[in-house]
């Protein structure tokens, strides 16, 4: 359907997103291992996961559906590093870089879905022409 997975732009800034937040989650206190590093760890993969699962997807529906399921994880990953930052595991350095790498990829990400998304409006057709509702006429 499209580039290979390494060629996409918005695969490539969710990769930095999910190095920084490791990096970033390093430093995390121990105690929260299986808590709030886990979580925004397991979020970050959940961006790329999803972009790379619809980008093996048959139909332009499930490969938007897809990328946006990666979106959502997207702001997911940003809610848990505002969190980390008011809990004070992440300073506001930190913060601030994450934050604009989330950006950059939110913008690829939505540019993306559009991209999808006018492809999916493109080839749509009625399932069947035979039972497809006429336009309504309005008498005058």
């Amino acid at each position: 359907m499209s580039k290979s997975l390494h060629d996409l732009v918005a695969f490539k800034r969710a990769l930095e997103v999910v190095v920084a937040v490791y990096d970033a989650t390093a430093n995390f206190p121990r105690r929260e291992m299986y808590g709030l590093t886990a979580q925004v760890r397991r979020a970050s993969i959940g961006i790329i996961s999803n972009i790379a699962e619809g980008q093996g997807r048959l139909t332009y529906g499930e490969w938007r559906q897809f990328l946006s399921q990666a979106r959502g994880s997207l702001f997911e990953v940003e809610a848990q590093l505002l969190t980390a930052h008011a809990l004070g595991f992440l300073p506001e350095s930190a913060l601030l870089h994450l934050r604009k790498l989330i950006g950059g990829t939110g913008r690829a990400l939505s540019g993306f879905i559009e991209w999808v998304q006018k492809r999916e409006l493109a080839t749509a057709k009625p399932r069947n022409r035979a039972t497809a509702k006429p336009a309504v006429q309005r008498s005058s």
